[in-house]
């Protein structure tokens, strides 16, 4: 169990440094058994997803926040999609019927993260905001970045059709080299040596909408980003707030938690070469609080991340342990390859009606199908649960979804919320904590 052992919830107390960094010693010791791996995120999951981790289990039930490792391969079933956040924020996003391997993801000497990804078959959205080495294969081609992209992809055993959005995109197979500009098209004939032509326009595809309003989100919770890592900050502005608590600092904590909730009670420990068993939590926003910083119990308010300790990315969640409530133990397998749940482990839920409880978290709402989530955890904290009509998510009914989304109703009020906005980016944060049982303040 990686723990922070403190006899008093006080942060910053020497004893307490000392023995994180003896936890992140310990936690980092598959990282630098091999100091070029790296570890990304399946950061959106929705009806049938698989992964296979490479350890020998084959293809798994995948759910979000599965680390994804060099050697992984996932697939969706005809009526699945999925999304992979790298760490920089850049996304690739898989259509129905698609299958991807992630051949490399590795450090260079220099430290450039290096992806290379191979599209086995089906349609793959690729939003690449730059700042690393990325490669792409698909067919018999292969289409290599170091610049911000936006493109999608779709490969058959016929044809594979390279449509670009956004930046422009080299690519190079048995027909040559070749460039292929913003909003044009390149179909390439697999049965004639890939043979090319281009097409100064791009055939919408029915989940375009889904791709924009995905890039919509991220552009929109992940703004003004302070911290080294961009996967999973739009999530946690999303389902969350940031407070400065004094003694503690800058703090973290979900809409929806309550004194009694508990952040390590659901989730899954999945087998990984080279790392071992490594816990995924459930919640949609459950990325960045497990693999960096410390959980703290804060008397009154609850469970709260301190966000840090970056250069030390863990398989086992920190915390500190605390006289005032019970924790579940984090113990991870010690035998065995298979995936092992614990409590609820995620899953993809559509649904059109829903009460949302305190000590929920955020768990079943998809991410940007209500609007104002600060607003509706006021009304939880009043009320003790509200009935939600959720939109759902990226529908692809229109772009201009991200500025509406579902509604609420407390119990005996029929004023529906019609505000959207977002908490605060990370480095940004309230000054007051709120109502104990509603977690802290939210931002309107």
């Amino acid at each position: 169990m990686s723990k922070i052992p403190t006899s008093k919830l006080v942060p910053f107390r020497i004893h307490t440094i000392v023995a994180a960094g003896v936890v992140i010693f310990l936690c980092s010791l598959p990282l630098m058994a091999e100091s070029s791996a790296r570890i990304v995120r399946l950061s959106d999951v929705h009806g049938t997803v698989e992964i296979d981790k490479n350890g020998g289990a084959g293809f798994e039930n995948a759910f979000v926040n599965l680390p994804v490792t060099q050697g992984s391969k996932v697939r969706t079933g005809n009526n699945g999609r999925a999304e992979i956040e790298f760490e920089d924020g850049s996304s690739i996003r898989l259509a129905p019927d698609t299958t991807v391997e992630f051949s490399k993801l590795s450090l260079s000497d220099s430290g450039t993260r290096i992806s290379q990804v191979n599209l086995v078959e089906g349609m793959a959205y690729c939003n690449l905001l730059g700042k690393d080495d990325f490669s792409l294969a698909f067919s018999h081609e292969n289409l290599t970045l170091q610049h911000a992209a936006h493109f999608r992809v779709d490969a058959s055993n016929e044809v594979a059709n390279l449509a670009v959005f956004k930046g422009e995109v080299e690519v190079e197979g048995p027909a040559g080299k070749m460039t292929v500009e913003k909003k044009k098209t390149a179909t390439f004939n697999v049965a004639d040596e890939d043979k090319y032509t281009v097409e100064n326009k791009i055939v919408e595809a029915p989940l375009d909408a889904w791709d924009k309003e995905s890039i919509a989100y991220h552009d929109q919770y992940a703004k003004n980003n302070s911290s080294p890592y961009g996967y999973g900050t739009a999530d946690l502005n999303y389902y969350g707030a940031y407070t400065n608590v004094p003694g503690y600092g800058l703090m973290w904590q979900p809409y929806f938690a309550g004194v009694g909730w508990d952040p390590f009670l659901d989730g899954a420990w999945g087998f990984y070469p080279g790392f071992g068993y490594m816990f995924a939590s459930a919640y949609p926003w459950g990325w960045l609080p497990y693999r960096y910083g410390n959980w703290m119990f804060v008397p009154g308010f609850g469970w709260m991340w301190q966000p840090g300790m970056w250069g030390g990315w863990v398989t086992v969640p920190r915390f500190a342990t605390t006289r005032f409530v019970h924790v579940t133990p984090l113990v991870a397998p010690t035998t065995g390859v298979k995936t092992v749940l614990v409590g609820r482990a995620a899953t993809s839920r559509t649904f059109s009606v829903r009460t949302v409880n305190e000590g929920s978290a955020g768990m079943g709402i998809p991410r940007g199908s209500m609007r104002n989530l600060g607003h509706l955890n006021q009304q939880v904290v009043k009320n003790g649960s509200v009935q939600v009509r959720p939109t759902p998510q990226f529908a692809g009914t229109s772009p201009s979804r991200m500025s509406g989304g579902g509604y609420a109703q407390p119990h005996g009020n029929s004023q529906p919320h019609t505000s959207m906005g977002g908490a605060p980016p990370m480095g940004h944060a309230s000054s007051s904590m709120g109502h104990a049982s509603g977690g802290g303040t939210p931002h309107k």
